[in-house]
């Protein structure tokens, strides 16, 4: 029996034809917190990190990155300081907002290798971990490598993973695949004694699969990024970005709970406090909590010293120290309202964290007409008539199936590709 038509109130349909026309962008505030065991842990924190369209304010995005480095600082510095030119280097010009979202996880991932590439040239024997957020008004952009992560809570209290794990002991295929390219997996093995530890790569010992520098360990450990893109409903959410001196101690479920209803900065702090109090500062241990709200629709008297931030969520405003990011109980006068009102849904856009480049780098016909296809996939570099090297195992299969062999790499990026993939060995000094 087909079910009657509901009635829906006509403020809500008024509501509903404004958002479908416009939908305003979020304001995003940030906090970090950090305390210091190493000095190994870098960020990058720029709430007004570019413009997609030069001079055009509207079309500006933020960058937020935790770089958790190892053996020293180097590697996690390099990596502040280039990664994020190598994205905007890998990312064609004259693109239209949703040009520009599609094409970034393939421009993330040819950033991370290029800047891996460079590092290793340089001889810099560190590595890191790189949890990089690209968030473009409401659409957020995760790549990473390794084990500092990233997770998203939704206005309605639920939680999103937006990175992986790179850990040995979390994650068997990426074991599976270090194998497969030559190198041991293992505890470390004390003479005479039981092993120890968590499972760790040989040579080298690192505990990460993945990760950005680490020239010591061997090509096997690998910079190609998990890649996740979501988007979010109009009622926001908060990230928190945090190295493993935070996951070590804390479950994400902790850290939300004792961070709720603060604003950035306070929620990065109780974070980071919440990790080191029980058992002491055992290592570099840094938090950076990210808010996307609602843009405020009215314009409320100043509030006295940090009452909270106030907006307009669902044509009720509501104040964030007390309730946001919390679920909330639907006060009577709210619930016709709040019944009709946009769902707070988070919506997986893109998501892939394969090893291999071939699938990494390829697009879609659509997207393959935007890039460059003379340039090397990775480097960027122009790459005369017949020199490009096909990034595909079979290329002539590929061009019957696509209708072309690339996307191509020079010289030295498929050597890079080929040794990352176990089929070319590079010595360990």
């Amino acid at each position: 029996m087909a079910m009657a038509a509901e009635t829906v109130p006509l403020g809500v349909l008024l509501r509903r034809e404004v958002t479908s026309e416009r939908m305003e962008r979020p304001d995003v505030l940030c906090g970090e917190a950090s305390r210091s065991r190493k000095g190994e842990d870098v960020t990058l924190l720029l709430a007004d990190a570019g413009q997609r369209v030069a001079g055009d304010p509207s079309t500006s995005f933020s960058v937020f990155a935790l770089f958790d480095g190892h053996h020293g600082s180097g590697a996690a510095i390099y990596a502040k300081n280039n990664l994020l030119n190598n994205v905007l280097r890998a990312t064609p010009s004259g693109l239209t907002r949703d040009e520009w979202l599609a094409v970034l996880p393939r421009s993330l991932v040819a950033a991370f290798v290029k800047t891996d590439k460079d590092l290793q040239a340089a001889a810099e024997s560190s590595g890191t971990t790189v949890t990089f957020v690209i968030i473009d008004e409401w659409v957020v952009t995760v790549a990473s490598v390794g084990d500092s992560r990233c997770i998203l809570e939704s206005a309605d209290g639920s939680l999103y993973h937006l990175s992986a794990d790179h850990r040995f002991d979390s994650n068997r295929d990426e074991v599976e695949r270090v194998t497969a390219c030559g190198s041991k997996v293992g505890k470390l093995n004390v003479v005479g004694g039981p092993e120890v530890g968590p499972l760790r790569c040989w040579p080298g010992g690192l505990c990460l699969s993945r990760s950005i520098g680490d020239i010591d360990v061997g090509e096997c450990i690998i910079p190609v990024p998990h890649v996740k893109q979501v988007k979010l409903s109009n009622a926001g959410g908060r990230i928190i970005i945090a190295s493993d001196g935070v996951w070590d101690d804390l479950t994400f479920e902790m850290a939300l709970e004792c961070s709720r209803g603060y604003p950035s900065d306070i929620a990065a702090n109780r974070i980071v406090n919440e990790a080191t109090l029980p058992r002491g500062l055992r290592d570099d241990t840094t938090c950076i909590v990210v808010d996307i709200l609602p843009p405020e629709k009215l314009a409320p008297s100043p509030p006295a010293k940090w009452q909270g931030k106030t907006v307009l969520n669902n044509m009720f405003r509501v104040d964030l120290k007390n309730n946001m990011f919390r679920r909330k109980n639907s006060d009577a006068s709210f619930k016709i309202d709040r019944e009709y009102a946009e769902p707070d849904v988070v919506e997986e856009i893109f998501e892939d964290g394969s090893a291999m480049l071939s699938r990494r780098l390829s697009t879609g016909y659509a997207l393959r007409n935007m890039f460059e296809p003379s340039s090397c996939a990775i480097c960027q570099f122009r790459l005369k008539s017949g020199q490009g090297i096909s990034i595909h195992a079979n290329p002539l299969q590929q061009e019957k199936m696509q209708g072309w062999q690339g996307p191509f790499l020079c010289q030295s990026c498929h050597e890079k590709k080929e040794a990352m993939e176990g089929k070319r060995r590079r010595p360990i000094d």
